[in-house]
């Protein structure tokens, strides 16, 4: 079995510590994967195959329509899990596009393996269970922003969040995550001191 780095590790314990079997099972699940720059990791349409955990680079899930519009709903970068969420556990379609958008280095684990050790394991069920909770609370975080937030406060609860993504991500993808114009974001952002 491949050595698993102990970030994954680190992400593990603080979300639901495993006992050392379980661990044992559930780190051989895990297997590396490379993506490209711009590289469709899952498309609508598509089931999920596969949760990924991210090493390197960014990726975003967005919606995107028949009629052009897109919405940018999530970023993930390391140390972190990423996937289309609900497609995976619920083992249906994707409405959403998983897209990486920087060269990105992930360990991947298949919804059957996922399943299966969540079968075998009850504390990698809790373990599933807790991220979607802290995933959840996220959502909810983030609708309470987009409702009620000027998009002055967005850019800074998004920069006090994650400093790291006005260096790494195009500026169109951020401003569409939060909301805002592409103009007004670049605005915004030299009138913002950071």
């Amino acid at each position: 079995m491949p050595e698993v780095p102990h970030a994954l590790r680190q992400l593990v314990d603080a979300v639901h510590p495993l006992p050392q079997e379980a661990w044992a099972d559930f780190a051989t699940i895990w297997k590396p994967y490379t993506a490209r720059r711009k590289e469709m990791l899952l498309a609508a349409g598509e089931r999920a195959a596969y949760l990924y955990f991210v090493q390197e680079g960014v990726q975003r899930v967005y919606w995107y329509d028949d009629q052009g519009r897109e919405a940018t709903l999530v970023f993930t970068y390391a140390p972190s899990f990423g996937g289309v969420l609900d497609a995976l556990l619920l083992r249906q379609s994707s409405r959403y596009y998983y897209e990486a958008l920087t060269p990105s280095v992930f360990l991947r684990a298949s919804v059957e393996d996922l399943f299966a050790q969540m079968q075998a394991h009850s504390a990698v069920e809790v373990l599933v269970r807790q991220g979607l909770t802290h995933a959840l609370a996220g959502v909810l975080e983030r609708l309470v922003e987009l409702q009620c937030y000027s998009s002055e406060e967005k850019l800074r609860e998004l920069l006090r969040r994650s400093p790291h993504m006005l260096q790494r991500v195009p500026h169109k993808y951020l401003a569409n995550y939060l909301g805002i114009d592409a103009t007004n974001f670049s605005k915004l952002i030299n009138q913002i001191r950071i």
